[in-house]
């Protein structure tokens, strides 16, 4: 500005120059503001982001301190940071019975473990990704603060996957637990492992993570047995069966050895600048496989009664017994009152009232005698008094049933005065049997006819089947029949032939149920698609040894599509549509044709499920034969990520906006703070 003054002052001081003097000025001070502008290229209005995540400059007692006393840990760090749902993600081992206190203040955690300490025992508390700096999130990675109340530091780890049995599916947040098996704290001998599981709390446990990952850390030298558990009411051990767990039969003895890794050297988000190796302790076991699942219920307890119609009711118990209920009428005779349906398990009982003055009843009074669990895990007869409500009063349907007859009367009037034909009987409500009919089903499906009641009479003869030849309608065999371990449900097994036309035809009443009600005539047509719309898939599996399993083909919503049994090793899929499958199976050691869970009780592991690592593409007119071994690849790395619902989370990472900013701006990016 002194520059500018002394300017102004030689060149003059009339109004002429006065004018071209300012000018000047204007420009010069313009041409100032524009350099000092361009000096700060590469500095952005408020400066970069903090991209530098959170460290630890400090704790007490000391990480890694030996020799231990207090139970109240403070770890500091360079900046202010926040602890991710701390009672999720931070696991402190070995397990604290009483929960634990765990504070952010400022710039540090602190934690006040409220169990007295263990002597001679090494205490861990890993953070997993939980701790990010509290302006701009950038994570601090995984970390583990440790400490041993002894005169050493235990730094083995084991690590694996904890995986659903049924389904191969990631268990997400289940406690992954050690017992040691060479006389420490847990005198735990190898002959009553499932005992300790039951009785004595976990001496050293983690979390998985959203892939099923764990890792134990601040393990001793010695041998251990490894057990998962989703611990309900917290105590760190297996005590009820609604609690998921998983248990293995061998031993585990943690070892580690000198390793090297491959690390990635960035240039920028995108450019790989060099690959290094960097050396590490390499803790074995790590691919350990814990197959998780939910004991059977197999308590029997009474649940609950419902009568949703007034026709029937239905008894819920928790589990089935070979022996159903005894019912005895307190305000009905229960003589010959009752058709029982029940259901495969036998822990659903429907009681259809045959009665007609008992449906009309809205209030059934009875008493049930049954079989149920004392608190000794017996069976015992036990008897209870029921009140069974209708869930609509007899009132309430005689009204709905008078309005439904005064509409049609009003009806049937309006015909009667335009000279139509009317009726003067209310034709009676018919039986609406529920037809499962395809319009294009496959050669090997059957036709499916589920009543809303049961039947008291079938007339066969009422129910017709024509196939089209050419231009001619032709009457076509088939079998009705009741379906196998059902009441209400029939099959129409037919001779069905590829590209051919169905007529399936049922006369008016064919059909009445213990009511009276009789169902309406039906036509419904069909055809059967042609072998050309279809493909063969055949699986040849090995390594099962003769064993009975069942391979089922699934769809991209790992549902059930086709099933086959066999102990052969080979399945065959007939009949299946183009599309994108999978193929899942199990070793059926019962040969129920059902996967059955496992039984701590027994010492039953759940059978063993396994999954084609790869998608199945099926086209028509093809036949696809694939060779499977379910044991060459490791139960973690079978179920393919498409079909697999706990997907793995993503990954908190730098958010790199500084790298961004500078593109937009177009001026270079260094790495600035």
């Amino acid at each position: 500005m002194n520059r500018i003054s002394e300017y102004i002052r030689k060149a003059g001081t009339g109004r002429t120059a006065m004018k071209a003097h300012a000018a000047t000025a204007t420009w010069i001070l313009l041409a100032i503001v524009t350099l000092a502008g361009c000096a700060k290229m590469g500095q952005p209005d408020g400066g970069w982001y903090d991209e530098t995540p959170p460290s630890v400059v400090g704790a007490t007692p000391n990480d890694k301190g030996v020799n231990v006393k207090a139970r109240k840990i403070n770890i500091y760090f360079d900046e202010f940071i926040k602890v991710d749902n701390p009672t999720e993600k931070v696991v402190i081992s070995p397990p604290q019975i009483e929960v634990p206190e765990i504070k952010t203040t400022g710039k540090g955690i602190r934690i006040e473990l409220k169990d007295s300490l263990k002597p001679n025992t090494t205490y861990t508390i890993d953070f997993s990704d939980a701790i990010s700096d509290n302006n701009e999130g950038n994570p601090m990675g995984n970390y583990t603060y440790s400490f041993s109340t002894g005169d050493h530091i235990d730094t083995m780890e084991v690590a694996g996957k904890v995986l659903d049995a049924s389904n191969l599916e990631p268990v997400k947040g289940i406690l992954v637990g050690l017992y040691a098996m060479n006389g420490d704290s847990a005198n735990v001998n190898p002959t009553d492992t499932a005992d300790a599981f039951r009785t004595l709390p976990l001496l050293r446990v983690s979390r998985t993570d959203s892939r099923g990952q764990f890792v134990i850390k601040g393990i001793a030298h010695g041998t251990y047995r490894i057990c998962a558990l989703q611990d309900l009411d917290n105590n760190y051990y297996y005590s009820q069966k609604a609690e998921m767990a998983a248990y293995s039969t061998d031993l585990i003895v943690p070892t580690s050895k000198p390793d090297t890794r491959m690390d990635t050297i960035w240039r920028d988000s995108l450019l790989i600048d060099s690959l290094i190796r960097v050396p590490y302790t390499h803790f074995l076991p790590d691919d350990i496989v814990l197959r998780a699942f939910t004991a059977v219920q197999t308590d029997r307890y009474f649940l609950k009664s419902e009568r949703q119609t007034a026709d029937h009711f239905t008894l819920f118990f928790s589990y089935g017994d070979k022996t159903l209920p005894e019912i005895k009428g307190l305000n009905f005779n229960h003589q010959d009152a009752f058709l029982i349906e029940a259901n495969e398990k036998k822990d659903t009982i429907t009681y259809w009232l045959k009665d007609t003055t008992l449906v009309n009843q809205d209030t059934l009074r009875l008493e049930m005698t049954y079989n149920a669990t004392d608190t000794t895990g017996a069976r015992v007869v036990q008897t209870d008094t029921l009140e069974v409500l209708a869930k609509e009063s007899y009132e309430k349907r005689m009204k709905k049933l008078n309005k439904e007859y005064e509409e049609w009367m009003e009806k049937q009037e309006k015909r009667k005065k335009k000279g139509l034909s009317y009726d003067s009987i209310m034709p009676p409500v018919a039986l609406e049997p529920e037809y499962s009919i395809q319009s294009e089903p496959a050669p090997n499906e059957n036709i499916a006819i589920t009543m809303p009641a049961p039947l008291q009479n079938v007339d066969t003869a009422k129910i017709h089947l024509y196939s089209k030849i050419d231009t001619l309608w032709y009457r076509s065999k088939f079998i009705f029949r009741q379906k196998e371990k059902t009441m209400r449900t029939y099959e129409i097994l037919g001779e069905w032939r590829p590209g051919i036309e169905y007529s399936l035809e049922i006369d008016s009443a064919a059909f009445t149920d213990i009511y009276g009600k009789s169902s309406e005539e039906l036509k419904r047509g069909f055809r059967i698609r042609p072998y050309e719309d279809f493909g063969n898939l055949q699986m040849s599996i090995t390594g099962m040894n003769g064993k009975n399993i069942v391979v089922q083909m699934l769809n991209k919503s790992d549902e059930v599509v086709k099933e086959v049994m066999t102990n052969n090793g080979i399945a065959n899929f007939f009949y299946v549509l183009p599309g994108i499958y999978y193929v899942r199976m199990y070793v059926d050691s019962n040969n129920n044709m059902e996967w059955d869970t496992g039984d701590y009780t027994t010492g039953e592991q759940p059978e063993e499920t396994y999954y084609y690592n790869k998608e199945i593409e099926c086209k028509a007119k093809w036949d696809i034969n694939l060779s499977w071994d379910p044991k060459q690849l490791n139960l973690a790395k079978q179920k393919p990520l498409e079909i697999t619902k706990q997907k793995p989370e993503k990954e908190k990472t730098i958010k790199r906006r500084n790298e961004k900013r500078a593109r937009d701006m177009g001026i270079p990016y260094n790495g600035q703070k």
